[in-house]
């Protein structure tokens, strides 16, 4: 019996040891500092460029979908400028993470930062002060002319006073931040420019590095990472669930031609719970619906299960 409490007993301290162990290491790995290069990006006053960087963050890129509490697609309709100042809470196993204010003011948007600082977090997940970014923008491969086009219109946004609020993350969400969340750069040589047009190549640019259909669309872990295979369905959200969208019959899209595809994207959201940005994506060009629709066909078919409930591609 002595030596059954005995054991007992050093089995709690260790215990103890340990929780305590863990506790310090998250608790001193919450601000650690990166390194990365700066992109040698710097904004233009071009109309068109600003056009450009404009178009992708209210169509395609989807920007103001999560830097924005207004309701985008009613000003945009009415010709009114969407303010990009942040606040959207996102409510996830790891707790609530607010987006940021990307206006130019100077203390609470990015005015103070410099282009090359503003393109070091878009291609490198860095923030200005060297902490890591959640990887929510996937936007590591974007061409440095749509990312020159993003930054010289997020230079044009009126200046919105309106302060981040601060993270409320669980202990699961420390424990992530402390060991898991790193910077993302590129996974391939960055072209200078991708020349817009219909084809199946710039549909894949456009779905893997601009609109990061993946991230909703493929299974991730907790940590972000992909665990199944890409554009097959994604995790549930809120009761939908993203579907596949590779060429097998179990695809959601399995059948329907080029039209029918740019057809359901020009009707915006049917179903107010689902998280996709449709609102958003009607605004793309036609062009660019044809490219993504080509690209679709040539993924890796996969077959999976059918849910039975409604779906954010609904």
């Amino acid at each position: 019996m002595k030596r059954l409490k005995k054991i007992a007993k050093w089995f709690g301290i260790t215990l103890l040891l340990i929780i305590a162990t863990l506790s310090i290491a998250v608790a001193t790995r919450q601000r650690l500092h990166y390194d990365a290069p700066y992109p040698q990006i710097k904004a233009s006053a071009d109309t068109a460029v600003i056009n450009r960087g404009k178009h992708l963050i209210y169509s395609i890129a989807h920007c103001a979908d999560c830097h924005s509490t207004a309701n985008s697609d009613s000003l945009l309709n009415l010709g009114l400028d969407v303010p990009l100042s942040g606040g959207r809470a996102f409510k996830l196993p790891l707790g609530t993470i607010y987006s940021r204010n990307i206006t130019s003011h100077d203390k609470y948007g990015i005015g103070k930062q410099s282009d090359q600082e503003i393109a070091r977090s878009l291609r490198y997940g860095v923030h200005p002060d060297g902490t890591a970014i959640y990887d929510f923008m996937p936007f590591h491969n974007l061409s440095d002319s749509d990312l020159t086009a993003v930054i010289s219109y997020l230079r044009t946004q009126k200046p919105v006073a309106a302060q981040k609020p601060n993270d409320e993350l669980n202990i699961l969400g420390y424990t992530v931040k402390a060991f898991l969340v790193k910077p993302v750069g590129p996974s391939e040589n960055i072209p200078a420019v991708v020349k817009p047009d219909t084809t199946a190549a710039y549909g894949k640019y456009l779905v893997m590095n601009v609109a990061n259909c993946g991230g909703c669309h493929t299974q991730r872990s907790v940590a972000g990472e992909y665990t199944g295979k890409f554009l097959a369905g994604g995790n549930p959200m809120d009761g939908l669930v993203p579907p596949n969208l590779t060429p097998d019959s179990s695809s959601r899209i399995f059948g329907w031609s080029e039209q029918i595809f740019i057809n359901r994207f020009r009707m915006g959201k049917l179903i107010p719970a689902s998280h996709m940005p449709w609102n958003t994506f009607k605004r793309m060009e036609r062009t660019e619906l044809k490219a993504i629709y080509k690209y679709l066909q040539t993924v890796e078919p996969v077959r999976t299960v059918a849910v039975r409930t409604n779906s954010a591609a609904d």
